[in-house]
């Protein structure tokens, strides 16, 4: 964007909080607008037929949330809920087609941008027919300690639920429950109440990748 076009979505943004456990936007909502990413982390899911949430990504700062909807104007295909206390701008329908129709270099990021997250879509369904469940909790600790780190004191800095892991890997919460017991008795993992610190990363890395 030009710093003429920049300035005019900045004119039109707004700021939003969410506090932990609030939804941002519902599956099947139509969207005025995008949610830009400030501070904290979201997850995005889909309801299944069977009543059962998915969760098919973890949006943390920098994020865009709701892109999609908005350009093909439809319905909102996912729901966002926040995960920790949120920060994000909302900047409105209006300003983000205006840009589209006016700037073709912006309408290119934008593709690249629906790319990314389409290629994210198609890595979560081999890892969901080609990798068990016991690979796939395995690959989620992982996945959580590169992405958001860790605490002071070693622990998964981002914590999640025994049920927000169950709805990343698609299996049942006490499936998860049994393994991340086993993973504790492997000595691969430690945990205190809900949060999880990876103890042995190598062994669990292997785990994850063995196929």
């Amino acid at each position: 964007m030009s710093k003429e076009e920049l300035k005019k979505v900045s004119d039109t943004k707004t700021t939003k909080l969410f506090k932990k456990g609030e939804t941002i936007f519902a599956e099947n909502e139509k969207l005025n607008g995008v949610f830009c990413v400030r501070n904290g982390v979201s997850k995005l899911s889909k309801l299944s037929p069977n009543g059962k949430d998915q969760i098919v990504k973890l949006a943390s700062k920098g994020s865009v949330l709701g892109q999609r909807s908005v350009i093909v104007e439809e319905i909102s295909n996912l729901s966002a809920v926040a995960l920790n206390d949120m920060e994000a701008c909302f900047i409105p329908k209006n300003a983000i087609v205006n840009t589209l129709n006016t700037n073709p270099n912006f309408a290119v990021e934008v593709l690249r941008h629906m790319a990314h997250d389409l290629k994210e879509a198609d890595d979560v369904i081999v890892n969901m027919s080609q990798k068990t469940v016991k690979q796939r909790v395995a690959e989620a600790f992982i996945y959580l300690k590169n992405n958001f780190g860790e605490d002071k004191d070693g622990y998964l800095a981002l914590t999640l639920s025994r049920e927000d892991i169950a709805n990343v890997v698609g299996t049942a919460s006490e499936s998860v429950i049994r393994i991340i017991s086993e993973f504790k008795k492997k000595g691969l993992i430690k945990t205190f109440g809900k949060k999880v610190a990876i103890v042995d990363p190598q062994s669990l890395n292997n785990l994850a990748e063995a196929l």
